[in-house]
């Protein structure tokens, strides 16, 4: 059964872009802990992270360290966190969360922001990029 993410994939449903390649999708979380929360996923479906292959593996953790550092410029913060949970969705995805303490890391902090907020961090994110 194809999971959200695959869907997202294929076009079926939308979202907020952020980068996409042969390997990668990266597009900003639904309910974002902070503005500017991102994932990075695999676009083949993967259950979890030790069944993706090592170069998607490596390929997957660069493109979200370029996407890291323009989350990083876009929100302010001090640093961007990364976490895989998996529970979720069952398709391997880093979440990147700008982060000001510990506590910024919360999924409970969770929400769905205002269609022109999540525009303007998507454009933000995506002039950093370069």
């Amino acid at each position: 059964m194809a999971s959200i993410f695959t869907k997202i994939i294929a076009g079926e449903l939308p979202c907020y872009k952020i980068y996409e390649d042969d390997k990668v999708l990266s597009f900003l979380a639904l309910d974002q802990v902070n503005l500017g929360h991102t994932l990075v996923i695999t676009k083949e479906e993967f259950n979890h992270w030790t069944e993706v292959p090592a170069d998607t593996y490596a390929h997957l953790h660069k493109v979200s360290q370029k996407i890291g550092k323009a989350v990083l410029k876009a929100s302010g913060s001090p640093r961007v966190g990364q976490i895989v949970a998996g529970f979720e969705v069952p398709h391997y995805h880093l979440h990147l969360i700008p982060a000001w303490s510990i506590p910024d890391l919360d999924f409970k902090r969770a929400q769905r922001r205002s269609d022109s907020d999540m525009k303007q961090i998507q454009q933000e994110i995506i002039k950093h990029l370069g």
